[in-house]
């Protein structure tokens, strides 16, 4: 976490030793992602879990969840106060402390001299596409857990594998959103509160599909392998419980950053 933290910090300042850092951190998070996914695999499979133990584990995954759900509203609260709080504050004050043509809308192009000219991203089509797809994904997911309690495994994976594509495909219109973004609108991270709280709010949320599809990846390399029952499949559970989360955070940027 400490490399990854602050070998970010390092790379969006422009300090290029941050991607050694960053490399650092985020190997190692996989190498410790992979290690324990094979523990408790192995462990789970040998049958060394009692009820007390799966209990632990769904508080566990509660309390990250919600963890998650901090961290996001965090990032809201930011959005949040720069526009509804701060921005008609300073609309209130002589415009002679800030800079001459300070108009009090969102987004502003302040501070004025620091901050490139930009466009916005408006919903159509790309950011709807991928509400789409988001949407799709989480139902696709919901007959594939149905399904596995059903203990009809073929059909579990099947509609399992089709929940990682849309996620991955979600990736993928993602970075093309940014590639243009920052080519034809010239919208990026440093382009002042509304590009910060942009980039972080979508950035954060695209890391965390990420993520989400690794742990659906697992979930489906397990499923193949003849791992779970139906009445005895957490792992599956925790990662349906992440993406459907990672699915309502999506509802709230869509409607909050690209429509509003």
């Amino acid at each position: 976490m400490v490399f990854t933290m602050f070998g970010a910090a390092m790379v969006v300042n422009r300090n290029p030793a941050g991607w050694v850092g960053l490399a650092i951190g985020l190997a190692t998070l996989v190498y410790m992602m992979f290690g324990w996914f094979s523990a408790v695999s192995a462990e789970s499979e040998r049958g060394s879990y009692n009820r007390d133990v799966d209990v632990s584990f769904r508080w566990g995954m509660s309390w990250f969840i919600f963890s998650e759900v901090m961290f996001f509203a965090s990032f809201f609260g930011a959005l949040f106060y720069a526009r509804v709080i701060t921005a008609p504050m300073l609309g209130d004050f002589d415009h002679r402390l800030l800079w001459p043509d300070f108009v009090a809308s969102w987004p502003h192009a302040g501070p004025a001299g620091v901050v490139d000219a930009f466009s916005t991203i408006g919903p159509f089509w790309l950011p709807t596409i991928n509400t789409a797809l988001l949407l799709t994904s989480g139902v696709t997911l919901t007959i594939s857990h149905h399904a596995l309690r059903a203990d009809h495994r073929s059909k579990a994976a099947l509609w399992l594998a089709i929940t990682v594509l849309l996620g991955v495909t979600f990736l993928g219109v993602q970075i093309y959103e940014y590639m243009h973004a920052y080519s034809a609108l010239n919208l990026r991270l440093d382009s002042g509160i509304f590009g910060s709280t942009f980039f972080m709010l979508t950035g954060f949320h695209g890391f965390h599909v990420f993520v989400g599809a690794i742990m659906l990846a697992v979930v489906l390399v397990r499923l193949l392998k003849g791992h779970f029952k139906p009445n005895h499949h957490f792992a599956f559970e925790a990662a349906a419980w992440y993406w459907h989360f990672v699915d309502v955070v999506w509802i709230g940027l869509y409607i909050v950053v690209y429509w509003l």
